[in-house]
């Protein structure tokens, strides 16, 4: 598969750290992609690897970090990367931020996470909720089938449930979220950045935006709701 990276930056709005390219490409040159790369992420490190040296003139105007003639050795590029103009600033991965104030959502690098059923959604939601304590499947028949019995057919759907719910994380690299003992199953607390977390925790800045709905999508969350709103009572009549 080949990958297009002016056209996935223009797409994505994301930066670079260091874009390796030739002089002599099809369709555009590398001098005209060298610029266009420049625009959409000004410190990027750009590296020309060419057989001609009558362009690092052109390179240098352009403020690359570096120019590597060919044929291309190991120790070249090495060299290059020890001494890039732009310095690769370390990022820290990205995290799966859960919204539990207001309706439940959940955002993994900016963007919600798609469920493909609205059950697989709810299921992450109580376990959530429970905050790490492990819930067994008969405890999550009763939240998520209310009033159904706990039937053969019922518990297979509920482990369709759980296995399309880490087949989801999974697919963000968020796996290690999901634990899973015998019969009972958990969200590890500190892999997740949550409002609701983080206002049990003190943080003021989310005690300020919680307005009294608390997974507003889900009546089984009123219990929690109670809880957090005497919280907040007892932290207002405590300043």
């Amino acid at each position: 598969m080949r990958i297009y990276p002016l056209a996935w930056l223009e797409e994505t709005g994301e930066g670079f750290d260091v874009a390796f390219l030739d002089i002599e490409m099809p369709g555009m040159s590398g001098i005209a992609l060298a610029q266009r790369l420049k625009e959409l992420c000004p410190r990027g490190n750009l590296i020309f690897v060419t057989g001609f040296s009558q362009y690092m003139t052109e390179a240098f105007q352009l403020h690359a970090s570096g120019y590597i003639r060919k044929p291309v050795t190991v120790k070249a590029v090495e060299e290059e990367l020890r001494n890039l103009r732009y310095p690769v600033q370390e990022r820290a991965a990205p995290t799966l931020r859960v919204q539990a104030f207001g309706n439940f959502e959940v955002f993994y690098g900016g963007r919600p996470v798609h469920f493909s059923r609205s059950r697989t959604k709810e299921l992450f939601a109580y376990l959530i909720d429970r905050r790490g304590a492990g819930s067994t499947m008969g405890e999550l028949i009763s939240i998520l089938w209310e009033g159904r019995l706990d039937t053969p057919s019922i518990r297979s759907q509920l482990r369709s449930l759980i296995t399309d719910l880490r087949t989801t994380l999974q697919g963000l690299g968020q796996g290690a979220i999901i634990i899973k003992k015998r019969d009972l199953i958990a969200v590890d607390p500190e892999r997740v950045d949550c409002d609701y977390y983080r206002f049990l925790a003190g943080d003021r800045r989310e005690a300020n935006a919680f307005r009294g709905e608390y997974m507003s999508n889900y009546s089984w969350a009123e219990t929690t709701l109670g809880a957090l709103t005497r919280k907040e009572g007892q932290g207002e009549t405590g300043s």
